[in-house]
């Protein structure tokens, strides 16, 4: 019989005020710092970059937060580079130890040849870990990240607790892309300059509400993209782990608390799969945020971190 689907925390509308009142005095005072500016202020800060290897292949990493807490690791998405988490690194910087990291093919890490694997991929996480000298963490990731935390916990044994947004599982009966949004990624315009083409790839990810009041903040993201972007060939090589994930008939060996949000508007991983997801894992809680897309850890920054702060803190 099919385990339903709960949630660890109501799925209500709740005014940010009203949400951060309870918390501790510096925690609610570092939360409703997250003002709407600081949506489209953030930047990404020079901070000292380490490097692990994995089977001769570098991986960039940055370390920052208290040395002594306890440690949050972040996976990206397909494509990515690690400027994607920072909207839940600065959250959580101050309270625990974050650790964000370039995939294999992506910004400051090494493209090896291809096509990569889920298994290969989870092993550069734990090469990272093992540099960084942590024993165990909480790992958080998205889409693409969300099968390499699977992996990785299916794999090795330093993950506390796994946060898993805009994922699936694979298998049978998993939802594939859409193909309205594999001709938006894929089958792009020959005409569009390499701005361009960055946008028209991101628009199925973000609602076109939040990309026309954020244009300067699309505009750094482009920027962004631009510089750490895995290139094409790398793309094919993550996209070909992507394709051939499968931890469906596995995910009831995963038994650390899990925790999964996804956005009834994601039209890149269709909602369906958040909830397949959590049904196969033991430990998990489920989160619907309605309406948002894809790269809802960007669009719904403040919703997304307090559930992640609230998640791990009771872990």
């Amino acid at each position: 019989m099919e385990r339903p689907v709960t949630a660890r925390l109501p799925d209500r509308d709740v005014s940010t005020a009203k949400r951060y009142a309870a918390r501790p005095p510096e925690r609610r005072a570092r939360a409703m710092n997250a003002e709407p500016n600081y949506l489209k202020d953030i930047q990404p800060e020079p901070v000292s970059m380490h490097y692990a290897t994995n089977d001769g292949v570098s991986l960039a990493y940055e370390r920052e937060g208290p040395p002594d807490a306890e440690t949050v690791v972040f996976v990206e998405g397909i494509g990515y580079g690690r400027w994607m988490w920072l909207w839940q690194q600065e959250a959580l910087v101050e309270e625990y130890q974050t650790i964000v990291w370039d995939n294999r093919g992506t910004g400051d890490s090494d493209e090896s040849g291809g096509p990569y694997t889920m298994s290969q991929m989870a092993s550069d996480l734990e090469a990272v870990l093992d540099d960084a000298g942590i024993e165990q963490a909480h790992v958080v990731g998205a889409s693409m990240g969300g099968m390499i935390a699977q992996q990785y916990a299916l794999e090795y044994d330093r993950a506390r607790s796994l946060t898993l947004m805009c994922t699936s599982p694979g298998g049978p009966e998993a939802v594939p892309v859409p193909e309205e949004t594999q001709q938006r990624m894929f089958a792009v315009p020959d005409d569009l300059d390499e701005r361009e083409l960055r946008r028209y790839k991101m628009q199925p990810a973000l609602s076109d509400s939040f990309m026309e009041a954020h244009k300067d903040l699309i505009g750094r993201i482009i920027d962004w993209r631009i510089d750490s972007d895995a290139s094409d060939q790398a793309l094919d090589w993550q996209g070909a782990a992507v394709q051939a994930f499968d931890a469906s008939d596995r995910l009831g060996e995963i038994t650390v608390p899990a925790l999964v949000i996804h956005g009834t508007a994601d039209e890149v991983v269709p909602y369906e799969n958040g909830k397949l997801l959590a049904r196969g894992l033991p430990n998990a809680d489920f989160i619907t945020v309605h309406g948002g897309p894809h790269l809802l850890f960007i669009e719904e920054y403040e919703r997304v971190n307090t559930q992640i702060q609230e998640f791990i803190d009771d872990v």
